[in-house]
This record gives C-alpha cells, sequence and structure tokens, in this order.
C-alpha cells in the first residue's frame, strides 16, 4: 500500500528578526543610544548580534548586566523600543536572497508570511518602511494573540488567514522556541543558519527538518518539496 504523499508547500512562513530581516543593525544602535542615556559604555555589533532574536528583553539584559526583577529594567526596555522606533529601518534590510524568493514564489503559487514575537506597535512600521506589507497573506506579530511562540497558535492563525492547511506551510526560523512552534503546528520547519543564533546554542538538536546557511537555498528547498510531492501523488495515482 503506498504511503500518503506529502503535501506540497503552498505557504512560507517566516520568523521576521534574523530570518527575514537583518534587524541587527538598527536594534544595537537603539542600545547603544540607551546605553549612552545612562553614562554606560556602548557594546560592538558582534556582541549584540547573537541575542537580537531575543527581543529587547534580552538586549538590557546584555547591556546592563540587569535582572528582569530589577526595578530599574522595564523602564529601560521601554526607553530602548523607543530609540528603535524612530529608526527602525535605518540599516534593516531583508537577508541576501529574501528579496528575490518572495518576488519568485506568487508565480510558483505560492504565498508567504511573517510571524514573529515582535510587538505590532514595531512590526507593522517596520514591514511599511521595507515596502512589503502588502505582498504578505499574513503578518502576525507577538500581541496579536495571547499566545506567542513557541505556542503553535500564531502560526496556525497564519495559516488560516492564507487559506492554507499547516501541513502544507513551511516555517523558517532562527531559534529553538521557532522550531518548537512549527513542529507543534504541524509545518514542516527550517533553521536560518545564517540568523541570530547564539554560540552556545545547538541549533542541530532542535530536529527542524531542514537546515541552510544562506536564505538563497530555500527556493531550491521548496522546488525539491513540490517536486517530490507531484511525484508521489503521480506515483500513488
Amino acid at each position: 500500500m503506498a504511503s500518503p504523499a506529502t503535501p506540497a508547500i503552498q505557504t512560507v512562513l517566516f520568523d521576521l528578526d534574523g530570518t527575514f530581516a537583518d534587524t541587527a543593525p538598527d536594534l544595537a544602535h537603539a542600545l547603544n543610544q540607551t546605553l549612552a542615556a545612562h553614562q554606560k559604555p556602548e557594546l560592538g555589533l558582534e556582541q549584540i548580534r547573537p541575542v537580537v532574536s531575543h527581543g529587547g528583553k534580552a538586549l538590557i539584559e546584555l547591556g546592563f548586566n540587569m535582572s528582569d526583577s530589577d526595578p530599574k529594567f522595564e523602564p529601560l526596555r521601554l526607553e530602548l523600543l523607543e530609540f528603535y522606533k524612530r529608526d527602525i529601518a535605518k540599516h534593516t534590510l531583508l537577508f541576501d536572497g529574501i528579496s528575490s524568493l518572495i518576488e519568485q514564489l506568487p508565480s510558483l503559487g505560492i504565498s508567504w508570511g511573517i510571524v514573529t514575537n515582535k510587538p505590532g506597535w514595531l512590526t507593522d512600521p517596520l514591514m511599511q518602511a521595507l515596502g512589503i506589507s502588502e505582498q504578505a497573506c499574513s503578518i502576525v506579530s507577538g500581541d496579536t494573540l495571547a499566545q506567542r511562540k513557541p505556542d503553535p497558535e500564531p502560526l496556525l492563525l497564519a495559516a488560516t488567514q492564507c487559506n492554507t492547511t499547516p501541513e502544507s506551510c513551511l516555517y523558517i526560523g532562527d531559534a529553538e522556541r521557532d522550531i518548537v512552534a512549527g513542529k507543534r503546528a504541524n509545518m514542516r520547519t527550517m533553521v536560518a543558519l545564517y540568523g541570530y543564533i547564539e554560540s552556545n546554542s545547538q541549533p542541530h538538536d532542535w530536529q527542524a527538518d531542514i537546515y541552510i546557511n544562506d536564505a538563497s537555498e530555500i527556493l531550491d528547498w521548496i522546488l525539491k518539496i513540490n517536486n517530490t510531492s507531484v511525484s508521489s501523488t503521480q506515483h500513488a495515482n
């Protein structure tokens, strides 16, 4: 008896920071503005970049060596995010290969969207500044629902908004919570090894379906999966 064919990929969903867009330079600038405002020494981008995917909380912990239980912590986090919003896309670019990918996907009948833990008041202006908001079939932010990644609900909402079954989605991220959420949502998962991954992380332990070193590899994987799906379906018939 033939095994069921693997569904073709109909929608590609991306984590935002560290997978879709290289936001580290602007977030690093915001952290250094916050540090300077409190007479603290600035940090280099190479120190800041690996923690960017973990948001403002991780940046304040890094820059101020402070626990989030400290009463000064939350005001500093909000100050950092305000600095960030002022120059949200000054140096941010899509990672190499992403722009050409999202241009090609529609011709293949494949939609794309964003699922991020970044709050909507930062996600929306960033996507607008990048000039691509209208192209996405879904943009789900960290405060769109009560749940955030690694909970699968944001990914499942994106699949619904893109009129796609979860099994027909590919979710790409650069943090373990991305892969956990994708697997819980019954989506195929891909790790962007080019993203913001800390040196002590072990991404190959996350048990994702695919690992890539460059965003230019994404399309080849999609074509490979979809061609296999077509072949399997034809064979089953």
